[in-house]
């Protein structure tokens, strides 16, 4: 073999070993982040589905659904919106509007969260290669400022 044919011959052995030492990511697809997640809170489960190419989430469990004072299911009565208030928290939608990025990131949704009755912009990933965990970081304006909470697969 002359000196070319090695070189061209090592090069090729060298991107093939570079291949194959390389791990594989695991191929995330928009439809990954249905199902029923746990919040960080431990009290609440969230339904996640997709209704026509959007992601939406709804509270389908609560630790306690009924409110101790009143005997009776727990009502939105932290929602700003005195309508609202009247709702119960049971059924209620949290997750709204979410687009896949096509990537590894669910994005342009909202959060509402019951407990303080704001509604906050939203993106949410996975921590990592099992898909069982999932960050979601609400915030105002930028992403810079918000707060994030994991949730994890309910299976």
């Amino acid at each position: 073999m002359n000196v070319m044919k090695k070189s061209a011959f090592l090069f090729f052995m060298v991107l093939l070993a570079a291949a194959y030492a390389m791990p594989v990511a695991a191929q995330i697809k928009g439809d990954d982040i249905v199902g029923v997640w746990l919040n960080e809170d431990k009290d609440a489960h969230v339904k996640i589905e997709n209704r026509d190419g959007k992601y939406y989430g709804n509270i389908i469990w609560l630790k306690e659904p009924i409110d101790e004072e009143t005997g009776k299911p727990k009502l939105d009565d932290e929602n700003p919106d005195p309508e609202l208030q009247k709702r119960p928290v049971m059924g209620l939608e949290l997750l709204t509007g979410f687009v896949f990025d096509g990537d590894d990131e669910w994005e342009d949704g909202d959060i509402y969260d019951p407990k303080s009755g704001k509604t906050y912009s939203c993106y949410m990933k996975f921590t990592d290669d099992t898909k069982d965990r999932l960050k979601v970081r609400g915030y105002i304006g930028i992403s810079l400022i918000g707060r994030t909470t994991y949730w994890t697969r309910v299976k």
